[in-house]
């Protein structure tokens, strides 16, 4: 038997067990699970029951699936013991298969001889349904790893991989429990369902509604939670470690991801049909077997890691002009994080949250320190990715990841030790929505601006700008739990402020954006087109700063001060415009920092005064 067969048979196991899940899914959708009664392995006391019920022959259907899949999985391990020498990782994979077959089927008799199927809606079911999707995933992700092994991918290589196990470990790990929390609020769907949209919501957020129901808003949440947090590793993942496969994988991820929220938002408008949850599931699968895929052809033993930013060496005269290059100390991990650019995002965090409510002592420190560890953490990334870049630019030379004071596998580390303290840290002291929003804000900085715009198009300030949009948001989300249109207006004020404060400092430094190669705008299109689209983007700015009044957000007070904050930016932009030198960029870049602070102080003080 040669080995080009077993690879085609390794695969089509895999999808073998992908559509007897599938057919599980179905069996409990449609409460199936009890058509053999609580026999086990006999249906209804019999060998080969009489289907006098369809529930009956949809649950030993899927029995006779199971078990042909026991029978393959035995087939297949036999065919690669027999095909493959000892210590290929083919073997490891088909014990693993082996063993998490075995599993799978023990626990699907436990539902079935405890009687967790059909109507139970008990604590009891839900804990053994979510045991039961992390073998189904356990299982396929063995079956995906023998797959590809055969398939001639090298096996595993777990030492010296750094910070990029350990966030390839997390990610699998929150995919498990996007997949449990996904099997709870299936079960919630099928066992309570509704008759609207409207009526559904109206049950989730009843105090007396079952556990069930009122777990099903958290899976959104955390559907966005990890799928931001998955897009976050895999464009780390192919840039760090740049195989064709890898790069080839981690894009899948973002489509399926893509995929899977609007499927769920289908789901949630047609009401969680049967077919249209099976649908749901099939994808939950295809990206979980993705990951997979990523982490093992990432870590494979023969794929080149690159640890600076473009895979570019950092000159050495940027390294050798600085004593003490490679003694980190506690200043130098302070610097990672970029203090002085998170303290202006820190407040308009805070003074959000006087704009949303009345928050207490302890949530605003939690808040603060959360929010600055996920822009830490966002920060420090961006260091390890422009490393190459920083070290042509007299302004970042002198950073520790370009020192090698802090090496790029020290730092990521930091990062993620952040990220993952930050997001903790947000969830327990305030909810789950402005945990998320603080890492939607980390992902798009890393993956929207960092890795994808910054070095191909002078538009990176434009769009790349709305990661520093989000903390107005995470702030509010913190005191109210949700987003209304005024926490809107405060990230579509920092969106539109953004290019005018950066543009300002980028015609400070163009030069050292220039020797870098970093398309900024003054770079491309010169200095006139700079100022020109700063006073657009000034107008811009005041036109929406002042829209929270017509709303009846805010009253006189913050209306009063915003005319005048609006009126000293719109005069610092026009002589810019009048004069384009050094002395009238640097006003403008000061002044607009005030600006944004005032801005958000006095409506923070005006909505207090009124509320």
């Amino acid at each position: 038997m040669n080995r080009t067969r077993f690879q085609y048979g390794a695969w089509s196991l895999l999808i073998y067990n992908v559509g007897v899940s599938l057919w599980g899914a179905y069996v409990r959708a449609t409460g199936s699970g009890a058509g053999c009664g609580n026999h086990w392995p006999l249906c209804n006391g019999e060998v080969v029951p009489r289907p006098e019920q369809i529930k009956t022959l949809i649950e030993f259907t899927h029995r006779l699936s199971v078990g042909l899949a026991i029978l393959l999985a035995a087939w297949l391990a036999v065919w690669a013991f027999r095909a493959y020498p000892k210590g290929h990782p083919v073997r490891a994979g088909i014990k693993l298969i082996l063993l998490f077959t075995f599993t799978e089927s023990l626990i699907g008799a436990g539902l079935v001889l405890y009687k967790l199927v059909e109507h139970n809606a008990s604590a009891y079911r839900a804990v053994a349904i979510s045991a039961h999707l992390i073998n189904t995933f356990l299982l396929l992700a063995s079956l995906t790893l023998t797959a590809l092994w055969s398939s001639g991918v090298r096996g595993l290589r777990l030492r010296g991989q750094g910070a990029v196990l350990w966030a390839l470990g997390l990610g699998l790990l929150g995919a498990l429990v996007l997949g449990v929390s996904g099997a709870v609020t299936a079960l919630g769907d099928t066992l309570f369902p509704s008759s609207s949209v409207i009526e559904g919501l109206r049950q989730d957020f009843s105090p007396t509604a079952h556990f069930l129901v009122r777990l099903r808003p958290l899976h959104p949440l955390i559907a966005m939670s990890v799928g931001l947090y998955l897009l976050l590793i895999a464009g780390l993942v192919s840039y760090l470690r740049p195989s064709p496969l890898t790069r080839r994988f981690a894009r899948g991820i973002g489509a399926l991801f893509l995929v899977e929220i609007s499927l769920g938002l289908l789901n949630v408008k047609l009401l969680a049909p049967v077919w249209m949850q099976l649908v749901h599931l099939l994808f939950a699968y295809l990206l979980w077997i993705n990951l997979v895929l990523v982490a093992a052809t990432a870590l494979a033993e023969d794929v080149p890691q690159v640890e600076i930013g473009g895979g570019e060496p950092v000159p050495d005269e940027a390294v050798s002009h600085h004593a003490g290059a490679g003694v980190a100390s506690w200043k130098d991990y302070l610097a990672l994080t970029k203090p002085r650019v998170i303290s202006l995002l820190l407040f308009t965090t805070l003074t959000a949250m006087f704009i949303a409510g009345r928050p207490g002592l302890w949530l605003l420190l939690a808040v603060a320190v959360g929010g600055y560890m996920a822009a830490g953490a966002a920060n420090a990334i961006n260091m390890v990715i422009d490393r190459d870049i920083d070290g042509r630019m007299q302004r970042t030379a002198r950073r520790p990841t370009v020192t090698q004071n802090i090496s790029s596998r020290s730092a990521l580390c930091f990062a993620f030790a952040l990220a993952v303290g930050s997001f903790t840290l947000l969830w327990g002291a305030a909810n789950l929505l402005a945990a998320m929003l603080a890492l939607a804000g980390l992902v798009f900085y890393v993956i929207i601006y960092t890795l994808v715009l910054k070095r191909r198009t002078w538009h990176n300030i434009v769009i790349g700008g709305a990661a520093g949009s989000f903390p107005p948001l995470v702030g509010y989300a913190a005191v109210t739990g949700h987003l209304s249109p005024l926490a809107w207006y405060l990230f579509a004020i920092i969106f539109v402020w953004t290019p005018v404060h950066f543009w300002a400092l980028a015609l400070l430094i163009k030069d050292d954006y220039a020797r870098a190669g970093i398309p900024m705008l003054p770079v491309v299109l010169g200095e006139r087109i700079t100022v020109m689209q700063i006073g657009l983007y000034a107008i811009l700015t005041a036109v929406i700063s002042v829209l929270p009044l017509a709303q009846g957000e805010v009253h006189w007070l913050y209306f009063g001060a915003a005319v005048l904050l609006n009126a000293v930016l719109l005069l610092r932009s026009l002589q810019l415009y009048q004069q384009p030198d050094r002395p009238h960029a640097v006003a403008l870049f000061h002044y607009s920092m005030v600006y944004l602070a005032l801005l958000f102080l006095m409506m923070a003080v005006d909505r207090r005064l009124w509320l």
